[in-house]
C-alpha cells in the first residue's frame, strides 16, 4: 500500500490512482506541509508566448481611450487635409475611399487580435479558478486533519479521565 492510499480514500473517497493531477498535487503539498498558493500573475505569464504578449499589448492599446481619441484626431486631420488643405491635389478626395480601405484593413487585423486576447483572458480566468480550487481543497484537507487531531486528542483525554473515575470509584468502594 502506498503512503497516500489511506489519505486519498479518507479525504476523497477514491484510490490514489483515481485522483486527478490537482488532487494528487494538493495531497502531496499537504503531506509535506508546503505552501500551495503562488502569485497567479507570474505563473500565468510564464506560460505565455511572445505572440500572446504582443496580442495582449495590441488589445490593451486598441481598447484604450488614448487610442480612440488619437484615432479620432487622425480621422479629423485626414478629412480636413483632403477636403480643405489639399482641395485640388488631395491624395484621397471625398468620399475618402483610401481611408475606408485603411479602416477596413485595421478592423480586419485588430478584431482577431482582440478575440485572441479575450480567449487568453478566459484561459486566465480558468487558471485562476483552478488555483482557487487547489487552495480551497488544501484548506479543507488541513481543516479535516486538524479536526481529526483534536478529536483524537480529546478521545485520549476522555479515556484517561474515564480510567481515573473508575480508579477513584474502586478506591471509594474499598473503603
Amino acid at each position: 500500500m502506498r503512503p497516500f492510499d489511506d489519505a486519498a480514500q479518507i479525504l476523497f473517497g477514491k484510490a490514489t490512482d483515481d485522483l486527478d493531477e490537482t488532487e494528487r498535487e494538493v495531497l502531496l503539498h499537504s503531506r509535506e506541509g508546503r505552501i500551495l498558493s503562488q502569485d497567479r500573475n507570474i505563473a500565468f505569464e510564464a506560460k505565455q508566448s511572445f505572440g500572446d504578449r504582443v496580442a495582449d499589448g495590441i488589445a490593451r492599446v486598441g481598447g484604450s481611450w488614448g487610442f480612440i481619441i488619437g484615432f479620432f484626431v487622425f480621422l479629423i486631420i485626414w478629412t480636413v487635409a483632403n477636403t480643405i488643405l489639399l482641395a485640388r491635389d488631395a491624395f484621397d478626395p471625398y468620399p475618402f475611399i483610401f481611408l475606408n480601405l485603411v479602416l477596413s484593413m485595421l478592423a480586419a487585423i485588430q478584431a482577431p487580435i482582440i478575440m485572441m486576447s479575450q480567449n487568453r483572458q478566459a484561459a486566465r480566468d480558468r487558471f485562476e479558478a483552478s488555483k482557487d480550487y487547489e487552495v480551497n481543497l488544501k484548506a479543507e484537507i488541513e481543516l479535516m486533519a486538524l479536526h481529526h487531531k483534536i478529536d483524537t486528542h480529546f478521545l485520549d483525554e476522555i479515556a484517561a479521565l474515564k480510567l481515573e473515575v473508575l480508579r477513584l470509584h474502586d478506591a471509594l468502594r474499598q473503603k
